[in-house]
């Protein structure tokens, strides 16, 4: 469990690193342009290192489902919508709101046992857990705001 909870960790970091990157690319050149250049430089990190540490079984894919290939469609959802969102909403709230996201469809998913998942049941302090996580996102999105606006009328009114 603890090796389980570090992974998790270091993937929210690299996720919320990889974003920060990715818009920064954004800036120089477009969505699509970014996209491609992460999504084929991960490729082909991905096929190195996988034909390093697992040779030819790494393309060994018995009884997969055909829907499955799909994951790379989805990634590119990913991506564009990340960098969009972080665009236009900063790294912070973006990544709040694509957090939260995660953990309320993913409680869906699970609880009705969707796209192949054993089905666990729903209960309201899972619930209660996303709405408090939602909570936290409106007092930070708001929360700061407030100062803003007092550092603002503060400035124009010759105060600060």
């Amino acid at each position: 469990m603890f090796l389980g909870l570090l992974l998790a960790l270091a993937a929210g970091s690299l996720v919320s690193m990889q974003n920060i990157f990715n818009t920064k690319v954004n800036e120089h050149t477009g969505s699509w342009a970014t996209t491609t250049l992460v999504l084929g430089m991960g490729f082909v990190a991905s096929l190195t290192i996988g034909l390093l540490f697992e040779g030819k079984q790494m393309f060994t894919l018995q009884n997969m489902q055909p829907w499955y290939w799909i994951s790379g469609l989805i990634g590119v959802g990913v991506v564009i919508c990340l960098v969009q969102g972080t665009k236009l909403l900063g790294p912070t709230y973006a990544i709040s709101i694509v957090l939260t996201a995660q953990l309320a469809f993913a409680l869906l998913w699970d609880s009705l046992g969707w796209l192949g998942l054993e089905q666990v049941p729903f209960t309201i302090n899972k619930l209660l857990g996303v709405l408090v996580i939602v909570g936290g996102i409106v007092v930070f999105k708001l929360g700061g705001r407030r100062e803003s606006q007092k550092s603002k009328e503060a400035s124009v009114l010759g105060l600060e």
